[in-house]
């Protein structure tokens, strides 16, 4: 969660409890609302407080977002029985005094409201990539920071381990450094890996976590003497953003994907980059594939669902298919007309998503007919 964005206040927790706890027993329904009522003005205005809830000396401090507690006591004044209003107050002192963490990430499930910059719908629009600190858009290709940071706050813990083969210019290494998660990262281009470094290495560390970029082919690198450098034999997440094939030029390396010589050549190449990964990957965690598909000879090839069907070959479980729209670069703005008629002369259309494939490292259960 992004506290700059929202309306935190910070309450005394004890006392709060407490107050909706004399408000729970109370057996008269017009006299319940009216003191929910005055916990919700003491709230919106602390300088009239009358409970002190916003006295921190005898109490424990606990942050909420305001809008998110009045809602939930908008539902106390707004629902048409005792009975219901009590279910409303139980669940706030939950909300305030239980934590019920996610079985794969640190989100609290007992204030879920409080989380919506969480994206939960398979259709993300991100307007404009995230340029804050070291995420600089200097490599081509590189995807959004926005990415990584949903699919981290899913699906790792704080101090997990994460793992990159594509790891490009560290857009995933730099939002674990944010977030806390150790990450590791493997990149072909041993220029871009040192440019990498340098701008993981700007991003502050507040979490002492580790980040280590290192060059090499995912396809064949010894990743297991990696993870044994860091004491440990497993990772938590593992997240590729391969080369869509051969749409943009990352080198003129034959063992780069991008100049693999078919898509059957490149489809073998990323197979063997994830029977060089998929053993690292701890049971019942997830791995995400961010691909896109591509256009060749006049024909739409579904690059996408390829790798999907590769990953599937392995077992694996597909948890879901998001679809993100592409990013506009300067240079497609100015090129959009001429997209917009190629498109209407040639009857194709221009590509405008992209894919965010999820999977568990589950097999799944056969169907017996």
């Amino acid at each position: 969660m992004d506290g700059g964005k929202h309306d935190y206040i910070v309450i005394n927790r004890s006392r709060l409890v407490d107050v909706l706890k004399t408000i729970k027993a109370e057996e008269n329904l017009h006299l319940f609302k009216a003191r929910v009522l005055a916990v919700k003005q003491s709230l919106l205005a602390p300088g009239e407080d009358q409970y002190g809830l916003f006295n921190l000396r005898d109490g424990e401090g606990l942050r909420v977002r305001q809008s998110t507690i009045l809602g939930e006591l908008d539902q106390v004044l707004e629902a048409f029985t005792l009975e219901r209003s009590r279910y409303y107050v139980r669940r706030l002192i939950k909300g305030l005094t239980e934590v019920k963490k996610g079985r794969f990430n640190d989100i609290n499930l007992r204030r879920w409201k409080e989380y919506d910059d969480i994206i939960t719908d398979s259709l993300w629009m991100i307007d404009k990539r995230d340029t804050s600190g070291a995420h600089l858009a200097w490599y081509w290709g590189n995807f959004i920071p926005q990415i990584p940071h949903q699919l981290l706050l899913r699906y790792t813990r704080q101090g997990e381990w994460v793992l990159d083969p594509f790891v490009g210019s560290g857009t995933t290494l730099i939002e674990c450094r944010r977030l806390g998660r150790n990450g590791l990262g493997v990149e072909l281009n041993a220029t871009v890996v040192e440019k990498a470094r340098e701008l993981v290495e700007k991003e502050p560390n507040p979490y002492r976590v580790v980040t280590d970029l290192k060059a090499g082919d995912s396809r064949v690198y010894d990743f297991r003497a990696l993870l044994a450098r860091h004491g440990i034999a497993s990772v938590q997440f593992l997240l590729m953003h391969p080369p869509y094939h051969d749409i943009i030029k990352f080198s003129s390396a034959a063992n780069d994907l991008c100049n693999a010589p078919t898509t059957e050549a490149f489809l073998s190449m990323f197979g063997q980059v994830l029977d060089n990964t998929l053993p690292l990957l701890d049971p019942g965690r997830f791995l995400a594939i961010v691909i896109g598909d591509k256009y060749a000879g006049g024909e739409w090839i579904p690059l996408g669902f390829y790798c999907m069907q590769e990953v599937l070959q392995r077992g694996l479980l597909l948890k879901s298919i998001i679809v993100k729209n592409f990013n506009e670069t300067t240079a497609k703005r100015q090129q959009k007309d001429l997209w917009r008629y190629r498109a209407l002369a040639g009857g194709f259309y221009v590509f405008k998503h992209e894919y965010i494939l999820l999977f568990q490292y589950r097999y799944r259960r056969r169907h017996i007919i």
